[in-house]
């Protein structure tokens, strides 16, 4: 476990507040102090509570029910002056909701057959560039990309070719948009596949398998060129992988690390600074991680051609919070060290980070 000692970091609990519901998703909506948690209420229908962080206190804004259970959201593909919440629900709908008017839709389509597991949006908030995009990963087995300004069809469709077995598709994250032209989405399945769809080409860009059901993928940063890549296992494993150099047999360099026993449901990078990043994990515990990179990001090989060198990874810190698996996680983007996490004991907690200055 992680060195104690005045300059690490702590991961304080701040405020927790408990809810009648089964909570999958919490998001900070940016420029700031609300927050937003998406679920599922007993009765099956869905939910959507805002509430204010008020001192040490969370305040209940609103309170929206919607037909049917939400699995997940994104503000990442609107601008900062509309923040439209996009989420995905039990259904296969993709709805993008203006919270200030939550009745209706601004948006929306039956996106897939099944449940939406992961959403994830770019082009938007001032991050990245190119057209404000939602991407979204369903049970069905396809990975779809959506412009809303394009009504009905997706601008992408990555789905299983004839007569291969389609693979439930657990988590989904957009990467590489650092001009007008380029951007990738990284997908994980539940069987370990990790695939790279490169959206300027529209074609796959890389694949590999970490031999165990991907639960979260995110990129360090989508506004840049890729640079790292985590995905969590269902095993307590996760991957860093270093997106520099694509080496033409061998792809991309990795270290792993087996943080705890169980599941690692998310990753959540700080915004404010692209080398550290927190893990949820199964066993209610948070995980803080800093990756060190190596001397040179990448060496030749026998042939000449380049291939990546992966770094390292240390433990800052973690925390046992809750007896149920913490399943979702988000770092404000506003203000640094300020997080939110959702877990099945039904509580959904603000955390404050110290000491992210200092390492």
């Amino acid at each position: 476990s992680a060195a104690a000692g005045p300059e690490r970091p702590q991961v304080v609990s701040h405020v927790q507040q408990a809810l009648n519901y089964t909570l999958f998703d919490c998001k900070w909506v940016p420029r700031s102090a609300r927050l937003l948690c998406l679920g599922s209420a007993a009765r099956g229908t869905g939910v959507v509570q805002l509430y204010e962080l008020h001192g040490a206190r969370l305040e209940l804004l609103r309170e929206i029910e919607k037909p049917k259970p939400i699995k997940c959201g994104t503000f990442g593909a609107t601008s900062l002056q509309q923040r439209y919440l996009a989420t995905g629900d039990f259904d296969g709908n993709l709805n993008i909701w203006n919270l200030e008017a939550p009745e209706i839709p601004v948006y929306s389509v039956k996106g897939h057959k099944e449940i939406i597991n992961s959403i994830d949006g770019v082009g938007g908030l001032g991050i990245g560039e190119g057209a404000p995009e939602i991407v979204t990963g369903s049970r069905d087995g396809t990975v779809k990309v959506w412009d809303p300004r394009q009504n009905d069809t997706p601008v992408a469709n990555m789905e299983p070719v004839q007569g291969e077995s389609k693979r439930d598709c657990w988590t989904v994250a957009f990467g590489n948009a650092y001009n007008q032209e380029e951007r990738v989405v990284c997908a994980g399945y539940d069987n370990g596949d990790i695939k790279l769809f490169d959206l300027k080409t529209m074609s796959l860009r890389w694949e590999t398998n970490i031999k165990n059901g991907v639960c979260s993928v995110e990129f360090d940063r989508k506004d840049i060129n890729m640079n790292k890549l985590v995905a969590t296992s269902l095993e307590g494993k996760f991957h860093v992988f270093d997106m520099r150099t694509q080496h033409p047999t061998k792809g991309f360099a990795s270290v792993s690390e087996k943080a705890q026993k169980s599941t690692i449901w998310q990753v959540r990078h700080l915004p404010q600074n692209r080398d550290i990043f927190m893990t949820s994990g199964g066993s209610g515990s948070l995980h803080l991680w800093k990756y060190e990179y190596p001397a040179q990001r990448s060496k030749k090989d026998s042939e000449g051609s380049e291939m990546g060198v992966a770094g390292s990874v240390s433990l800052l810190q973690n925390v046992t919070l809750s007896t149920q698996p913490i399943s979702s996680l988000d770092w404000s983007p506003d203000k640094k060290g300020l997080c939110v996490c959702g877990a099945f004991d039904q509580t959904v907690r603000v955390l404050i980070v110290t000491k992210l200055n200092k390492i």
